[in-house]
């Protein structure tokens, strides 16, 4: 009877503990996961949001200089017909 007690406190604790542990392993390996996973899509988003403004900002740049030349040739061009 004596030993029986004992098996039966030693196998629930065994199986606290095995729950305890896996229960951490599992969190842990969760919190990596999903970070993991947060750090790549907050990356890829980045991406596209800079590619994005660089796009807009360049083309703004682009037009901006492209005006100013013309309208400088243009300028010139005027000037040598009078």
């Amino acid at each position: 009877m004596k030993g029986q007690v004992r098996d039966q406190v030693y196998n629930q604790v065994r199986d606290q503990v095995e729950n305890q542990v896996w229960i951490q392993v599992r969190n842990q390996v969760w919190i990596q996961v999903r970070n993991q996973v947060r750090d790549q899509v907050r990356n890829q988003v980045w991406i596209q949001v800079r590619n994005q403004v660089r796009s807009q900002v360049e083309a703004q740049v682009w037009d901006q200089v492209y005006n100013q030349v013309w309208n400088q040739v243009r300028d010139q061009v005027e000037e040598n017909k009078q």
